[in-house]
């Protein structure tokens, strides 16, 4: 008697939609680094100064600071990418975002190192947890991938850029400088996704992902101008420059949404 065959899985599947999401997975897996590549040893972990005992300690704050808010965004990227991990429904995906999940948690590890070798935890950001919730409520998939890999990675990359160009020779540039790659990965992958989810949902999901953006966008924008007090003085000076970068952010986020193919018209840009 001849054993049964099991069906044979389907060959003629079009899956040619999500090559774009497989080529940044090859991608990730390339540009993977590991946290003991960091300059430990060999660089400080944030700006050095010269100067009085009070003039050090403000300054170390406020690096303390840059570096606790950088801590918080990846400690909450990562539930948020794992959850991305466990609701994406495509093969291809789903492979994906488990370099991100590695991703996360391996920024995570780096600036926990980082906080403690700067000197310790400094203030929290209230907007960045309130950002999170957020995401993590949200009811579909399109909405996820929209918020956290088109608009909050794309939006990052310029900050680790400038953060980078003040903190040379340090152990935090270098880090700036790796997840600036790394965000740039994510934030290609989720168009790439976006592109093909946004293609086949229904006007319902559509309209939510931009019900969503209401929600965030005022949120967002407080979290873009929050300041801790170590860096009160200095946000202070730099209020309009960050009101502008805030602009052109979110100006940068319609044109995205408009380029998947969405309804902007709705879209309620904070001033």
């Amino acid at each position: 008697m001849e054993s049964e065959q099991l069906p044979a899985p389907d060959q003629t599947e079009d899956r040619s939609a999500y090559e774009g999401v497989l080529r940044y997975y090859e991608l990730a897996k390339r540009a993977e680094w590991q946290v003991r590549d960091l300059p430990w040893n060999d660089m400080p972990p944030v700006p050095e100064y010269k100067g009085s005992p009070q003039k050090l300690a403000r300054r170390r704050d406020m690096w303390r600071s840059v570096v606790t808010q950088q801590l918080q965004a990846d400690e909450l990227a990562v539930e948020m990418a794992t959850q991305l991990f466990r609701m994406a429904p495509d093969p291809e995906a789903k492979l994906y975002y488990t370099t991100m999940v590695q991703d996360e948690s391996r920024h995570t590890e780096a600036w926990l190192r980082l906080v403690d070798a700067a000197g310790g935890r400094g203030e929290a950001d209230p907007y960045l947890d309130q950002l999170a919730q957020m995401q993590i409520d949200a009811e579909t998939l399109e909405e996820k991938v929209v918020n956290m890999q088109v608009f909050y990675e794309r939006l990052i990359i310029p900050r680790f850029r400038l953060i980078a160009r003040s903190s040379r020779g340090t152990v935090l540039e270098d880090l700036c400088n790796r997840l600036t790659v790394d965000d740039g990965i994510h934030h290609g992958s989720g168009m790439a996704y976006a592109r093909v989810l946004i293609e086949q949902a229904p006007e319902k999901t559509k309209k939510k992902i931009v019900e969503s953006s209401n929600r965030m966008l005022p949120i967002f924008a407080k979290h873009a101008l929050w300041r801790p007090k170590a860096r009160e003085l200095v946000g202070a000076l730099m209020r309009d420059t960050d009101v502008r970068r805030l602009d052109e952010d979110l100006e940068t986020g319609v044109r995205l949404a408009t380029s998947l193919g969405l309804d902007v018209s709705d879209v309620h840009i904070p001033s």
